[in-house]
């Protein structure tokens, strides 16, 4: 029976998604990963390269997968920065994997330049329409709605919280979520002419 070479790649990234998060690259253990997807650890080499490469593919993976779970709203970046973190909550792996990129590799290139580009273009036209504010330049802009929406899991209650594994109270989430769309709204907002 031929091998399916789709899905052992999937389970292969799943196993190294999860992997990676937990350890970071140095200390991610492909013949772990490879116990986890059931697979040969000969198979990572073949179908990814090295270990740097198989971490690129699994946050390349990872983003692309929260950029369909969170589409883009230009015309509500409140709304938007509200989503991504309600997405992180949902999954707060995903930010430990990203700190692991920070750390070591931070010379990585960019992993999504060109959705990022479109990001800020749609922007750009936004505020030149006068539907977004205009003091920052749209990457700086765009820059901040993405910070406002993490800035609770690179703080330390969120650190706290996630890390002991007991999370927010829902109260406390709640209060989380309504600063981050209101610091958006605030930072997109257009002054009115009178203001």
């Amino acid at each position: 029976m031929p091998r399916d070479s789709s899905a052992t790649k999937a389970r292969l990234l799943d196993a190294a998604f999860s992997e990676f998060a937990a350890y970071g690259i140095a200390g991610a253990r492909v013949d772990r990963i490879a116990e986890a997807a059931g697979a040969n650890k000969r198979l990572i080499y073949a179908y990814f390269g090295n270990k740097e490469q198989l971490f690129d593919e699994v946050l390349r993976r990872a983003l692309a997968a929260g950029a369909e779970s969170v589409p883009f709203d230009v015309d509500d970046l409140p709304g938007y920065a509200g989503a991504i973190f309600d997405h992180l909550v949902a999954r707060p792996d995903l930010m430990r994997l990203r700190l692991w990129k920070l750390l070591e590799r931070p010379s990585a290139t960019e992993f999504e330049p060109e959705a990022f580009e479109r990001k800020t273009a749609a922007v750009a036209d936004a505020q030149q329409r006068g539907d977004l504010a205009r003091e920052m330049p749209p990457v700086d802009l765009l820059t901040m709605i993405l910070a406002a929406a993490q800035a609770w899991f690179w703080a330390a209650e969120g650190a706290d919280a996630q890390a002991s594994g007991s999370g927010w109270s829902p109260e406390r989430l709640a209060e989380h979520r309504a600063a981050v769309v209101e610091a958006a709204r605030r930072i997109s907002e257009p002054k009115n002419a009178d203001g």
